[in-house]
């Protein structure tokens, strides 16, 4: 970058004494016509001639010149009169060439600040507003004259104000500041006014202004002051007007008084209120308050409904079937029960009797699946894992990769101090100023030396065979072909000094208005936060502000932590190493990797070093995937142990205890460690089949999926082996017909679950989101693969077991035997609890009025608290709470004061080479009002609602400015052997001398289709320097794609947002960044020529993360709403279309949902994709939970509804308990000790929540919603149990029932036994010979399996 001030000058508002008169005065001529100086009398610097004589006519080149230069002091060709001579027009037209390219954005700026010059140095009239004071001797061909040191230039104040205000708003697109800046000296932008601005401009120390010139601005004043001095007050445009007749007004971005007025954008809809109140909170009540009505009613009219039916209603006897009262759904019921039941039991037998092969089968199955691991890949890459590559951010991603490379990757450190005071400094140039205690000379010096061993890192490669260095792959800006160190974008505080310890130590005496004072490095840099785009200071130093690397040091992004541009009371340094971005296939992506290695160790070895006087966090770009990846490492032993209770528990539980000398026969650790291997079997095969189908896995999938089929598996194992171990063997059957007969009872309820469960799974792979997709799919395939285990595998373990449970072999040990034994069944503690207790408790009159109100309390308050929940993932979450990096995240949300980057990305189809192309993109004169960088400028003027802080740097703006003949920017060579090539502006040669544009009249220069494409790309590799300002290499060398024709594929325009601190920001940023997009490209398809295709979108790196998040509830309605339907659909096909059943099951599952996502607000776990797979996952254990016990109330035959939900709570609902509920808590509270905060959250809090709230639904709410709201008993079967009965009672009167089944045991043993059969197990239909008709017709080879035997064996 460059200087961009022609002269520094100081003011003076009234001269001394408060007389008007100048105190020395070496011009006594104060005349209309009379000059005050003529002409060059010193070279170095050039000084002009004092001169008190008449004005010249001029004629020739002389007058050619001056109506070039100063064109509003022509008048006419024999009548233009100047007082300077044409070398002193050709030093002026020099210096303006320095400003006016600044400035040409706005020709009534550009007009006015030339008139300023041209009045004081040509005007005809000059000796009545200038007063020499000071001159020295010089030798001149013609003898000895008098040099011009000093001279004072009289202005009223309306028009220096005049001239002022119309050039304070000009922009300098390629920083996002103000021109007016470079030209205020310390003052900067913000401070500057008019007296500052002239001031600056005049002062010699500068090294640019050959002379001082001290401006006295008069108030009031029309005539002179005395002395004959009359202040100039002539001509001056205002932004908003045109200097030039049929001219353009400066634009808005460069003129606030030429902004249309803009209506303040309406702030985002709030909470919904009705009245004062929250309109949700309402509604809630209101519905809590109308179901509390409806239950009453219903609890009303059931019970004077139950009184006209007093003696049905209390008859302990079951009623009389006809054929012609059974319904058509209840025999589907029926028949499928029975048809499944029939299958299972055969499939049972037949795995029971040959459990060997059926092992090795399953066993070769599952190795030949696993095998597939070896080819399996693991997405670690966040993007890949939360963003759909055919997502809009994606392909916005890749359209801006593909065209401008990835950003470029950041390595970033942020520097505090403890324990030192802030100090008031007083400069002898700036006056006081508040320094923090981070502005210490041994503090800078100490980052000197710790910035120099960073940039210095020498790293090793195997793959290169030599050392990597910062070179290799740093972002150079300026030299991207061949870098060197001092090439590389390290941007900090240091670079105001060049990185030279020299500078900071560089100390200089300086006299300001007689006082003399010692400068030093605070002066310095001062004066560079307020002109960071300056070559040289205004102190004795005179010390460049500019990085070694060519490119200036924005304050924003040196130093944090400071309030209103106060710089210097800054608490934090900023260090950034901006490293180039590399594709993995690329092996420089190995080397930047080796490189952050070696950076990321010597920061951690720093901060082991207690003898530094300053702290400091940090990050590189891998940081976030290794800690993730560290962290991932770190608590598998956490999983590890996790499930290790699970198993624990599951080999323990599962034993039938009935003696401790029987303790290692009862055990069934053998059997539970080969349910454990079922578990992992059906996880591995999952893996390997997709692995050999090319789907990937993630860190998430290996963590998850195998706790949530060993908790889906578990249930079933329980299930099973509990049935098995209450059922009693029938006289005459085998051990393989038991375990058949018992498995027909319960694998309809497990494979109700399972196919629930995979369905959903599967249809939850439907969502976009890839690492969801990927869970779902993995996830459903082990659940089926789970389910196709333990029907086969493991209910072949389970013979073996049994096998050697009756052979007196002990567990584990098989090959020792016990003494012979006779084993007495037990029903347990559990069973025998919730018969007793539990059950009759609950199901009491009164309990279940308080159980129904109190869970649709908790329903409405679920549904308000889940309007209410967070959404968006804060990347903090995702780290250990050990991590650097949230050091290093809490000072990034504290310390900076301003944002990311956000790239707004021009596709194909768009003309930018035309006028009206130009027009609809530019913001400076001439532009539309609705231009694309226009109305980006718009959005900054709300930076609380666009989420905008500075506005687009533009290329084509610069480009145009460039283009502009009042610069010396764009020359090409008129003779020569380079005859018509571009000369750039640090080319001096007199060839040199034609500009690529001619001048326009009016003032508003664009260039031809031709040119545009001739000289854009000279524009994008011209450097910028001193002379030329605006060269586009450093600023946009990279942001435009050109095809072979010379069409632009893509562009691109910088802007920034504001500091954005939670997902939720980051979320609304992107929203809203998006509609304005939106909105500039629904303007630009209308400029003529335009593709309806074109289209300009938003990029940052931020928003292929985020945007999930705007589309995040949507999907997680959709996936839920889509896992819902399995749950309903295969319960009512699998209960013989019993939609009663099936909607009943489906409501609870609901209200779990809602529920957990209720106590996600409560707790602070907010709702994204990590807790949309839990979700998911919550409604396949709501299924566990719940299925079981709908199924096993549908097919009971108690004579009512309560004494079927009593009997379904206490048998299946202890299962439940024990096989859901207890091997879920074990292991999920253990992953409370995990290092990885999205662990705690998101799975051991969330997990705990799913499984406490799907118990409490499954076994408190779902059984009195089933007493109260259940199906009828299925009249099919009350029919053929009656049918059975009466052939029973046939048989017994012909005394051919009794007889004995064969039941082995003592007389006494068989006490309280009917036939062989103990009464504790009899839970079906009431009556003292029910039982035993239920046993016979159980055992009755014609009728297998009824309903009243699945009922009986729960």
């Amino acid at each position: 970058m460059t200087e961009y001030v022609p002269w520094i000058v100081e003011v003076i508002a009234r001269n001394t004494h408060g007389t008007g008169l100048p105190v020395v005065t070496c011009t006594l001529i104060h005349q209309n016509g009379f000059c005050a100086f003529y002409g060059v009398c010193e070279r170095n610097p050039e000084l002009p001639c004092l001169d008190n004589s008449h004005a010249r006519t001029l004629s020739g080149k002389h007058l050619q010149k001056l109506r070039s230069v100063c064109p509003m002091l022509y008048t006419g060709e024999l009548s233009t009169k100047a007082c300077c001579s044409i070398e002193q027009l050709d030093t002026l037209d020099k210096s303006l060439s320095f400003s006016k390219p600044l400035l040409a954005r706005c020709p009534s700026c550009v007009q006015n600040f030339i008139n300023l010059y041209c009045q004081n140095t040509c005007s005809p009239d000059q000796s009545l507003h200038i007063n020499v004071s000071r001159t020295i001797h010089a030798n001149i061909s013609s003898g000895i004259a008098e040099a011009v040191l000093e001279y004072q230039c009289y202005y009223s104040r309306l028009f220096a104000d005049g001239a002022f205000n119309s050039c304070k708003n000009v922009r300098f697109l390629a920083t996002g500041g103000f021109a007016i800046a470079t030209m205020c000296g310390k003052y900067g932008s913000k401070l500057c006014n008019t007296e500052r601005w002239l001031g600056f401009q005049g002062d010699s120390s500068n090294g640019l202004a050959p002379l001082d010139i001290k401006f006295v601005l008069v108030d009031n004043r029309t005539g002179g002051i005395g002395g004959g001095i009359v202040p100039y007050n002539g001509t001056f445009w205002k932004c908003d007007a045109s200097p030039v007749a049929n001219g353009k007004a400066c634009s808005c971005l460069d003129c606030t008084e030429s902004c249309p007025h803009i209506q303040t954008p309406r702030p985002p809809a709030g909470r919904w209120k009705i009245d004062k109140l929250d309109g949700a909170l309402v509604v809630c009540v209101v519905v809590f308050c109308s179901l509390v009505i409806f239950f009453v009613i219903f609890l009303m009219g059931r019970y004077f409904f139950s009184q006209g039916n007093e003696e049905d209603h209390n008859s302990l006897k079951a009623p009389q079937v006809r054929q012609e009262d059974v319904k058509w759904t209840h025999r589907i019921s029926q028949a499928t029960q029975q048809f499944l039941a029939r299958i299972f039991r055969s499939w049972g037998v037949m795995v029971a009797r040959y459990p060997f092969t059926v092992i090795c089968i399953s066993f070769i199955v599952v190795i030949v699946l696993s095998t597939g691991l070896t080819f399996i890949t693991l997405t670690t890459n966040p993007v890949e894992l939360w963003s759909a590559p055919n997502s809009r951010a994606r392909q916005e991603k890749d359209f801006h990769d593909a065209n401008f490379g990835p950003f470029f990757r950041t390595n970033q450190i942020i520097i505090t101090v403890q324990n030192r005071s802030s100090y008031t400094y007083d400069s002898v140039v700036f006056g006081k100023y508040k320094f923090s205690g981070i502005f210490s000379k041994d503090i800078i010096l100490e980052l000197l030396d710790f910035q120099a061993r960073l940039q210095n890192i020498n790293v090793w490669s195997e793959t290169a065979k030599r050392n990597i260095t910062i070179a290799d792959i740093c972002y150079a800006p300026l030299n991207l072909a061949n870098p060197r160190s001092t090439n590389c974008a390290v941007n900090s505080l240091l670079q105001y000094f060049q990185n030279n310890i020299t500078r900071i130590d560089a100390t200089a005496n300086q006299t300001l208005a007689g006082v003399t004072g010692t400068v030093d490095w605070r002066d310095h840099f001062i004066y560079c936060i307020n002109s960071p785009l300056s070559f040289k200071d205004i102190t004795e130093l005179g010390m460049s502000c500019m990085a070694d690397y060519g490119a200036p040091v924005f304050p924003f992004l040196a130093v944090g932590g400071y309030k209103d541009e106060d710089y210097t009371g800054a608490e934090a340094l900023i260090m950034t190493f901006s490293l180039n971005n590399y594709e993995t296939y690329q092996p420089e992506y190995e080397y930047v990797l080796l490189w952050e290695q070696e950076y990321l160790k010597i920061l951690q070895d720093y901060k082991q070093n207690k003898s530094i006087n300053f702290s400091f966090v940090y990050m590189s770009e891998r940081s976030l995937e290794d800690e993730i990846n560290r962290t991932t490492v770190e608590d598998i032993p956490i999983f590890a142990i996790s499930y290790l209770v699970i198993f624990v528990y599951i080999a323990f539980a599962l034993g039938e205890y009935t003696s401790c000398k029987t303790v290692m026969i009862d055990s069934k650790i053998t059997l539970g460690l080969g349910g454990i291997l079922v578990v992992l079997g059906a996880v591995f095969s999952s893996m390997g089949f997709y692995a050999y189908i090319g789907v990937p896995s993630s860190l998430i999938i290996l963590e998850v999926v195998p706790f949530l089929v060993l908790a889906i598996g578990a249930d079933n194992i329980f299930i099973l082996v509990l049935q098995y171990q209450r059922d009693e063997r029938k006289a005459g059957e085998q051990r393989e017909e038991q375990i058949g007969r018992v498995l027909g009872d319960v694998a309809p309820s497990m494979l109700l679950c399972s196919i629930s469960e995979s369905i959903c799974f599967f249809l939850g792979a439907l969502t976009k989101m890839p690492a969801v997709r990927t869970f779902a799919l993995y996830a459903a395939m082990a659940v089926f693969f789970d389910f196709l285990l333990q029907m086969s595998a493991f209910v072949a373990l389970m013979s073996l077991d049994a096998r050697r449970e009756e052979a007196a072999k002990f567990d584990i040990c098989c090959c020792i035997h016990s003494k012979g034994r006779k084993k007495k069944k037990s029903e347990g503690l559990l069973l025998p609890f919730m018969r007793e207790y539990y059950a009759p408790f609950l199901l009491h009159s009164v309990t279940r009025i308080i159980v129904i109100i109190l869970f649709l309390f908790m329903l409405c308050s679920g549904i308000f608290l889940m309007l209410h929940v967070q959404v968006g993932l804060d990347q903090e979450l995702a780290l250990p709470t050990d991590s650097y990096m949230l050091g290093y995240f809490a000072a990034l949300n504290k310390y900076f004061k301003v944002g990311v980057p956000v790239y707004f990305v021009t596709t194909a189809g768009y003309n930018f080479s035309t006028l009206d192309g130009m027009n609809g993109v530019c913001s400076s004169a001439g532009c539309d009002n609705n231009s694309m960088t226009q109305k980006i400028q718009y959005a900054t003027d709300f930076p609380q609602m666009s989420y905008m802080a500075i506005p687009a740097s533009s290329w084509v703006d610069d480009f145009i400015d460039w283009l502009n003949p009042i610069s010396r920017c764009c020359r090409y060579h008129w003779f020569g052997p380079n005859k018509g090539q571009f000369c750039p502006a640090t080319n001096h040669q007199l060839s040199c001398l034609n500009k690529c544009i001619p001048t326009n009249l009016s003032g508003i220069n664009r260039p031809s289709v031709e040119k545009f494409n001739k000289y854009l790309p000279n524009f994008l590799n011209d450097t910028p320097t001193l002379s030329c300002s605006k060269g586009g290499l450093g600023a946009y060398g990279n942001a435009v794609r050109r095809g072979n024709d010379g069409e632009i594929l893509a562009s691109r325009f910088m802007a920034y947002h504001i500091p954005l601190k939670n997902s939720q920001e980051y979320t609304a940023a992107l929203k809203v960044a998006r509609e304005l997009a939106a909105n500039i490209t629904d303007t630009m398809r209308k400029i003529p020529g335009t593709d309806p295709n074109f289209e300009v979108f938003p990029y940052t790196i931020t928003y292929v993360y985020y945007e999930q998040y705007l589309t995040v509830v949507n999907e997680g309605i959709f996936n839920i709403g889509l896992c819902l339907i399995p749950t309903f659909v295969v319960c009512c096909v699998l209960l013989g279309m019993d939609i009663q059943s099936g909607f009943l099951n489906l409501i609870t599952i609901v209200m779990i949902i809602v529920d957990t996502v209720g106590v996600m607000t409560l707790w602070g776990i907010s709702f994204n994709a990590v807790s949309l797979i839990n979700l998911v996952t919550a409604v396949g254990m709501s299924v566990e939970f719940v299925s079981h016990l709908t199924r096993s109330f549908a097919v009971s035959t108690k004579i009512n509804k309560v004494e079927r939900a009593k009997e379904a709570t206490a048998t299946m609902g202890s299962a439940v308990f024990a096989g859901v509920a207890m091997t879920n808590l074990p292991g999920i509270i253990v992953l409370y000790f995990a290092k990885a905060q999205l662990i705690r959250i998101f799975f051991f809090r969330l997990n705990l929540v799913i499984t406490l709230l799907g118990l409490v639904h499954g076994l408190i709410f779902l059984p009195v919603l089933l007493s109260y709201f259940g199906p009828n008993v299925n009249t099919a079967v009350l029919l053929q149990q009656q049918e059975v009965k009466g052939q029973l009672v046939e048989k017994m009167h012909s005394n051919s029932f009794f007889q004995n089944f064969g039941f082995d045991g003592s007389a006494e043993e068989k006490k309280g036994q009917c036939n062989g059969v103990d009464h504790s197990e009899e839970h079906t239909v009431p009556g003292s010979s029910e039982a035993s008709f239920g046993r016979a017709f159980n055992s009755s080879e014609t009728q297998p399996n009824s309903t009243d035997t699945t009922a009986t064996s729960f």
